[in-house]
């Protein structure tokens, strides 16, 4: 075959430098896009924070003309739908209703160090370790026995159970103590005795005895429930109250007092200190607002620092050499996708939130049971978009809400068919579950079988396993358990 040439003509997408970074900060956190701005600034000499307006001494009737200003530059905003980087001048009051506060209720804006790192403001929770040291060295005791404490309560988890052996806690002293297992059994009995308590405990059954014997003696169901700590642990939820009467020969009033104590009990001592979800602090990219009975999304962007193009440098160009002008231009040019590109993730972000708002009112409203199934396609084909860049605005994102800050993934659901011929979000189905089983008779739990009947008599036909699958996800035991410690 010889070779030859060929001309074709034809279309392909590149991705510009200026594409790659516009697609980059779309699917940033605002978190995360706060870092990147700050790395921004501090790398390119064109780019400065933006210097908020110094309130300067004028008369009252002046200051009345710049309030109206004021007002009429904010009603401008709310009609375009964004707040001009400007932060909402409504707030949460209560569940449905605003006040003029200019900040959202429960995020934290209304502080007067509002101007300061978000990272200060986060309360400093103490970790389970700090709070048994700080029992530790308050504990008389000899030194050595104070370095076996410490490596006994560097060895406990977030749940306040010991998961290492002795025989290991012996080995991670050395060389600095020699200790035997039995030295170091009797300083964990010291430190089982601190709060929380229940922790230090090597498995569930030591923890709920540990717990046990805290209590009174006197307590009704006290030493059964020991007993059944200490023996049947592990086949209790299916033996029930019967069981457990006929395994420790005991009345059956008796075994349902004790199985009543032992749920009384907590199975998580340590979780009760320092026990803060990793996403409880988040930083919303959005409000959604009814005002006068329409729902309205604004940009919470006045959060983190305003950039600019820094005019001196700016100035500089037309006055610079050859190479210096070169420089700056190149940098210039770079500030000026910067700002554009974040510009554009913040119309990116309207458009799909609005969206979100037109499509999930109901949700709004109601809560869950009304969560209609919607996709990532759905709504990129509404606003013109393709679905990856959806997907990335989606990503990370939150949003201040009637009903609290919610991420943007949980507008999404998928759904299944109905009798009527629409569909039931999986996330409704589940509320639905969860209410059949709130409302059932604790002797006769609903099988999943008989959910199923239920749901489909209510027009959402679901397939026996579908109902088991959903259940598990909302962590519900089946109903033979659920009868038997009822």
């Amino acid at each position: 075959m010889k070779p030859r040439l060929q001309t074709s003509l034809g279309q392909h997408l590149v991705l510009t430098p200026q594409l790659r970074q516009a697609l980059h900060l779309l699917q940033l956190s605002t978190v995360e896009l706060e870092t990147e701005i700050t790395t921004a600034v501090e790398s390119n000499p064109l780019l400065d924070w933006e210097e908020p307006e110094s309130i300067s001494a004028q008369p009252l009737s002046e200051r009345g003309n710049t309030q109206d200003q004021d007002d009429t530059r904010r009603q401008d905003h709310d009609d375009t739908g964004r707040d001009g980087d400007a932060e909402p001048t409504a707030a949460w009051d209560g569940d449905d209703g605003w006040n003029e506060r200019g900040s959202g209720g429960g995020q934290g804006h209304g502080d007067n160090d509002g101007d300061g790192d978000a990272a200060d403001r986060m309360i400093q929770s103490e970790s389970l370790q700090d709070h048994l040291s700080w029992q530790l060295h308050l504990s008389t005791m000899s030194a050595r026995d104070r370095n076996i404490g410490v490596a006994l309560i560097d060895a406990i988890d977030d749940d306040g159970y010991l998961r290492e052996s002795l025989d290991d806690i012996v080995a991670a002293l050395l060389p600095e103590t020699r200790a035997t297992a039995g030295e170091v059994a009797a300083v964990l009995c010291r430190v089982q005795r601190f709060d929380p308590v229940g922790v230090g405990a090597r498995d569930l059954g030591e923890c709920l005895r540990l717990q046990l014997e805290q209590l009174h003696v006197d307590t009704p169901g006290r030493s059964v429930a020991l007993l059944a700590a200490r023996d049947h642990i592990e086949r209790l939820p299916k033996l029930g109250a019967p069981g457990l009467a006929d395994a420790l020969g005991c009345p059956p009033e008796e075994a349902a007092t004790a199985l009543q104590l032992l749920r009384s009990l907590d199975p998580r001592p340590g979780a009760q200190i320092g026990n803060v979800p990793h996403d409880n602090y988040v930083t919303p990219d959005c409000v959604i607002a009814r005002q006068n009975g329409v729902w309205k999304v604004t940009l919470a962007g006045s959060h983190f620092p305003r950039v600019t193009i820094h005019r001196g440098y700016e100035q500089m160009i037309q006055h610079a050499g050859a190479s210096d002008a070169g420089y700056l231009k190149g940098r210039l040019q770079e500030a000026r996708w910067l700002l554009k590109n974040i510009e554009a993730r913040g119309e990116t972000l309207l458009k799909v939130v609005r969206c979100l708002v037109r499509q999930q009112s109901g949700f709004l409203e109601f809560g869950k049971r009304a969560l209609r199934p919607l996709t990532l396609r759905e709504v990129a084909e509404e606003i013109g978009m393709h679905e990856s860049t959806v997907s990335r605005a989606v990503a990370r994102k939150w949003v201040h809400t009637p009903r609290g800050t919610l991420s943007l993934k949980d507008f999404f659901d998928s759904g299944v068919g109905t009798e009527g011929g629409g569909e039931a979000s999986s996330t409704a189905i589940q509320q639905m579950i969860r209410s059949l089983i709130e409302a059932e008779n604790p002797r006769k739990p609903l099988s999943d079988a008989r959910l199923a009947d239920l749901l489909k008599a209510a027009g959402v036909p679901v397939a026996r396993r579908t109902v088991a699958k959903y259940r598990e996800a909302l962590h519900i035991v089946s109903s033979h358990e659920r009868v038997r410690i009822a």
